[in-house]
């Protein structure tokens, strides 16, 4: 397993530690999602999308995958040898919530500093669609993807929170079943065990964490799977065969309670024989990259994917 230093082409600035707490404690009050009801957790999604500033520098085109929908970002940088590759993104939102518009300044991100469009699918929420409706839809895009001309090694997978959960599921999906693996995936503050949830992190960062919680990440198994009483394999790729999967690369801040589902897992998929690239941000929380607009250190891990994505297409 190796860990990276943050690379690239900016100077990496730490923010202050009075500016992160500040931070923090706004998030602590606006985005726990414990005890908030789906409804209200999509509409305050909806709201903040709203308000996000207009993108420059990369087209935004709709799409329609059979039965999804989804939605390309173009970097107008992109160049020809770069035109039949793709990220293909999976949102976050703990399987209740979640779209292209609130994932579209990440997304327009991860494009600019690849140099690769993204595809961000909508694949269906519960509770209205339980297990494993998201995972057969992230299946689905892929399938799409390479049925409309893209080649398996031109693909990267990418996701953020569960959403980087089933970006792992797919690989292990398409790996047990015979298909064509993509490049790779990069995975963002994942959660790989959503069945036990017995990191050490869920204690150690309980207080550090103005995100996640244990009781939250139960609540999320909880709607995704419904009645279902027996335990489900897929949802905890830290258990299963790890043989066979692209490179990886991990992010997780170092203040977050998933910061043992994702150190974990980089040590047994690096015992498994995959290239690992591990890297644990200081003083951070779940999914900090969303905050690059004012982030210094999520700005660097921006530059960081990109350089992962460019160099698993060569």
């Amino acid at each position: 397993m190796k860990k990276l230093e943050p690379v690239g082409g900016i100077t990496l600035e730490k923010t202050s530690i009075e500016q992160l707490n500040a931070i923090k404690q706004y998030l602590r009050q606006a985005n726990r999602m414990d005890n908030k009801s789906v409804e209200k957790i999509r509409s305050e999604m909806a709201e903040a999308a709203g308000n996000m500033s207009s993108i420059s520098d990369v087209k935004v085109q709709k799409t329609t995958m059979g039965t999804l929908s989804g939605e390309w970002i173009i970097p107008d940088s992109t160049v020809q040898e770069s035109l039949n590759q793709a990220i293909l993104y999976f949102h976050g939102g703990g399987f209740v919530a979640g779209n292209c518009e609130f994932y579209r300044d990440l997304s327009a991100r991860l494009a600019k500093s690849s140099g690769v469009k993204v595809l961000t699918v909508e694949y269906r929420l519960a509770p209205e669609h339980l297990y494993p409706a998201a995972n057969d839809d992230c299946l689905s895009a892929y399938r799409w993807l390479l049925a409309n001309g893209y080649s398996s090694r031109n693909i990267v997978f990418g996701g953020d929170s569960v959403g980087a959960s089933l970006a792992l599921m797919t690989l292990l999906t398409l790996r047990d079943i015979g298909e064509e693996l993509p490049a790779g995936a990069f995975l963002l503050s994942p959660h790989t065990d959503l069945v036990h949830l017995d990191g050490e992190s869920y204690l150690s960062r309980s207080e550090l964490d103005p995100t996640g919680s244990r009781e939250g990440n139960q609540k999320i198994l909880d709607v995704y799977i419904g009645n279902r009483t027996e335990e489900i394999p897929l949802l905890s790729p830290l258990r299963m065969n790890l043989e066979g999967l692209p490179d990886l690369l991990i992010q997780v801040g170092d203040h977050e309670v998933l910061l043992d589902d994702a150190t974990r897992f980089a040590d047994r998929a690096t015992a498994a024989g995959i290239g690992v690239h591990l890297e644990v941000w200081e003083n951070m929380w779940s999914v900090f990259q969303f905050l690059a607009y004012m982030l210094p250190e999520a700005q660097q891990a921006i530059v960081n994917i990109g350089q992962y994505v460019r160099t698993s297409l060569k």
